[in-house]
């Protein structure tokens, strides 16, 4: 257990830290192969890991892919624009127009398509509007929170949803249907929250005139009319893959590449510059900490973390539902989600699925809003700081987790009780 734990630890140290530039893939993978070096995982345990992960990667792949083609198109700028203009000159209407944007953005696109895209747009956007530094602030801290909170109601919606599908053989249309009420309630709860702690910096009125046309961000009018007509149909076909029980990377990666081929007869991108800037890093994260996880695994960490699920179960469904999510909630923000959804899925697993589903449910919203509460807890959150920090703007931990501590625990509790 003690190499397990700390090789896990040193291989999460240097994913944050990146040292001279390490990529986050490259650091992950050196991790598995000392995994694989030191005994701590076996070969078998390499395949079997593959086999869990790579319809969530490559699905994962194509919903990045579709999110860069469509921000080139100028998708998001125009919703954006859109959302602000609605909101006739009202800060505080603005503020949730924003961040229902986020949660658009973040069910359909994931978490880090949100994080990648929508962020600096709307960051040059508050700047165009001459906002102040701390409605900024407000309004960034917000809309990367909501890009999480919101990140549960698809299997697309986050990488943690499609990995657990997939190991427990969750439909699309099931998984919808049983996150409906919890993601609705997360997000009622975290527009709600957000407003309340940051009412004092968001300013009453707001010159939506200073704003370009909505129109004019568009790059190709016939790709941006054509793109409604392609995400319904790619909407369609995720429902018709779950009939016909197919694997979600059909879908999300093909049908991301066929809208780029598209694109590219339109004129509207260059395939090669979006083909290299997709996250191919997350490819090798994703194998290579699972791999590294699984050795956890293997030291008999997941036996324990059911131990503790069963000792919750002893006191009811609902003391096992929420235990259960804040479990999830905190491993996600000390040692990041990627690995916590692994770690609570095995072990649930051991529990038993079967008559057992809440918890599966409540593992999800415990990984995807725990994550919340530090800087640390999610792939999202990094790309998120990263993206602000290569526009200038640098949020501090202590900053970070003054909001995230405070806002994350109620938001998770009453999503965590719409799951029963």
């Amino acid at each position: 257990m003690a190499l397990a734990v700390t090789l896990f630890l040193v291989t999460l140290l240097f994913v944050i830290w990146q040292p001279k530039g390490l990529q986050i893939g490259t650091t992950a993978v050196i991790g598995a192969i000392l995994a694989l070096l030191l005994g701590v995982v076996s070969f078998e345990d390499v395949i079997t890991v593959t086999n869990i992960v790579w319809d969530a990667t490559l699905a994962f792949i194509g919903i990045i892919i579709l999110s860069m083609v469509l921000d080139e198109i100028g998708f998001f700028e125009w919703t954006a624009i859109k959302m602000a203009k609605l909101s006739g000159g009202s800060g505080n209407k603005m503020f949730v127009y924003i961040l229902l944007l986020g949660a658009f953005v973040s069910a359909f696109f994931a978490n880090d398509g949100a994080a990648l895209i929508l962020t600096p747009i709307l960051l040059a956007k508050m700047k165009y509007l001459k906002m102040k530094p701390l409605p900024i602030f407000a309004f960034l801290m917000a809309g990367g929170f909501i890009g999480d909170s919101a990140s549960t109601p698809l299997v697309i919606s986050n990488l943690t949803n499609i990995v657990t599908a997939d190991y427990f053989h969750i439909g699309f249309f099931e998984y919808a249907k049983n996150m409906f009420l919890p993601n609705l309630l997360s997000i009622v709860a975290s527009i709600s929250i957000l407003w309340f702690y940051f009412r004092k910096d968001i300013p009453l009125k707001v010159d939506v005139s200073l704003l370009p046309e909505a129109s004019s961000v568009i790059k190709n009018h016939t790709m941006f009319k054509l793109s409604w007509f392609f995400l319904a149909l790619l909407m369609v076909g995720y429902f018709v893959g779950d009939y016909y029980h197919l694997r979600i990377s059909l879908f999300a990666l093909g049908g991301a590449l066929l809208f780029l081929a598209i694109a590219n007869y339109y004129k509207a991108v260059k395939p090669i510059m979006i083909i290299k800037a997709a996250p191919w890093q997350v490819v090798w994260f994703s194998i290579g900490l699972y791999i590294v996880v699984y050795g956890l695994k293997n030291a008999g960490l997941t036996n324990e973390v059911a131990d503790w699920i069963v000792s919750l179960q002893h006191h009811g469904e609902t003391v096992a539902v929420v235990g259960t999510g804040f479990i999830a909630a905190f491993m996600s923000s000390i040692a990041n989600n990627m690995p916590t959804i692994m770690i609570m899925d095995i072990a649930i697993d051991h529990v038993g699925y079967v008559g057992h589903e809440a918890l599966v449910y409540a593992n999800i919203l415990g990984s995807n809003l725990g994550p919340k509460m530090t800087p640390i807890g999610s792939l999202a959150t990094l790309l998120w700081l990263h993206v602000l920090a290569q526009k200038g703007v640098k949020i501090g931990w202590g900053e970070y987790m003054k909001v995230g501590l405070v806002i994350t625990p109620p938001v998770l509790l009453v999503a965590l009780l719409g799951v029963l």
